[in-house]
């Protein structure tokens, strides 16, 4: 079960202007099971992207970056879910094109303006024909008030659907933002198996989404890891339909700051939906890093400490094991720490100080914090302004369980 969270119900997720979604069951893996996403957008629409830093970066992560690059018009969206596309050479190039044009001839539109995503099982090719066969039930499933299905329709290993919304007023008019994701596993920074989805009928020039995009990925999921393993399809889109009104093409304009609050905020909500739902998962744990002397350094100990299987076992047993933080503080590639200055915390429990075990700390302390769903680990490098967080998870007898039974 996830840790605190629960998919908000569909009244909760509101309807973007601009946008419309279908859901189809496609048959790609496995039968009974929603696996196919059609996303439709209106003309006027701007849409931008981040993508996998893996160099074996899937089939239609590539033809998404070519269309996107190519300043075409983006009219749509395809995801199937079962198979991930990847590692599958020029055959998966050319079934990711494919898909494209079919989705084209549906909605009367170039391959070149559809962006197709992928997820699922790495080194099988993609199912073509099936996703042809079932494009026209998500065709016909468009609605815009489709946010809940969709979210339902990416998932693989995730045990709930994951979604957000917001509304925001700014300059009298009211702008809506709403989110999916997915991921479980497979999940770490350089685009944390993971995809994301928003849209706000905000209007905003391409050249600040572009940024915009960048900006949220950083603030969320370049901020989560489940176990450390960088997938081959992590993408979040960014679609800004125009429609509410309201519209931006600098930082500057009235407004922006508000509307760029929410659209990250949202993008907070469903990355760290994600970590709440990693495979195994039963805490939730938020790593904050002060007083580094840039950001960079501060993410350096964060994922250390993330990453760590043997922090990540300790903080299952509810073992206040610590000195696994320590260590990877240590190893978190800072050549000139000075350890003495480094200070630990549990929650509000001084752990650490002094370059040791802080003279106050108690053991039951310690297990307190340990045991509880929800825990801040703290710590202050002491050389710096700089700040950051890393949001994980513990890991559990089940992550093995579910990554050695991915495939059956």
């Amino acid at each position: 079960m996830p840790v605190n969270y629960a998919t908000p119900a569909a009244d909760q997720l509101f309807p973007v202007a601009g946008v419309r979604l279908g859901v189809a069951e496609a048959e790609i893996r496995k039968k009974n099971r929603r696996d196919l996403t059609l996303v439709a957008l209106d003309a006027g629409c701007t849409v931008a992207g981040v993508f996998t830093q893996n160099r074996f970066c899937a089939a239609p992560v590539q033809i998404c970056r070519n269309h996107l690059a190519a300043g075409h018009e983006i009219r749509a969206l395809v995801v199937n879910t079962g198979i991930a596309n990847a590692g599958t050479g020029e055959p998966g190039r050319l079934a990711a094109q494919e898909t494209c044009e079919a989705v084209g001839e549906l909605l009367g539109i170039s391959a070149g303006q559809v962006l197709p995503f992928s997820t699922g099982v790495i080194l099988e090719l993609l199912p073509v024909e099936r996703i042809k066969a079932g494009l026209p039930a998500a065709f016909a499933d468009l609605k815009a008030d489709n946010w809940h299905a969709a979210a339902h329709g990416i998932m693989t290993t995730d045990t709930v659907a994951k979604a957000a919304s917001r509304i925001v007023t700014v300059n009298g008019k009211k702008v809506t933002i709403s989110g999916v994701s997915k991921g479980a596993g497979m999940i770490k920074p350089n685009m944390a198996t993971m995809l994301g989805f928003l849209a706000t009928d905000a209007g905003i020039a391409q050249s600040l989404l572009d940024r915009l995009v960048k900006e949220a990925a950083d603030a969320s999921f370049n901020c989560i890891t489940v176990d450390g393993d960088t997938s081959t399809n992590d993408s979040y889109v960014m679609i800004a339909t125009g429609q509410s009104g309201a519209s931006f093409a600098s930082e500057s304009d009235s407004g922006w700051a508000e509307v760029k609050a929410a659209i990250i905020a949202v993008s907070v909500e469903l990355a760290q939906a994600i970590v709440r739902d990693g495979e195994g998962a039963t805490k939730f744990i938020t790593v904050a890093v002060q007083g580094g002397q840039d950001i960079e350094e501060c993410r350096k100990v964060g994922y250390a400490i993330g990453h760590s299987p043997l922090v990540k076992t300790a903080f299952f047993a509810s073992d206040p094991n610590l000195g696994r933080i320590l260590a990877a503080v240590g190893y978190a590639g800072i050549t000139d720490l000075d350890v003495d200055g480094v200070k630990v915390w549990l929650d509000d429990v001084l752990v650490a100080e002094q370059g040791g075990r802080a003279a106050a700390y108690k053991e039951e302390d310690g297990a307190r914090v340990m045991a509880q769903a929800e825990i801040i680990v703290r710590v202050d490098l002491g050389r710096g302004a700089a700040q950051a967080h890393v949001y994980t998870c513990d890991f559990s007898y089940d992550y093995v369980k579910i990554n050695a039974d991915y495939r059956s």
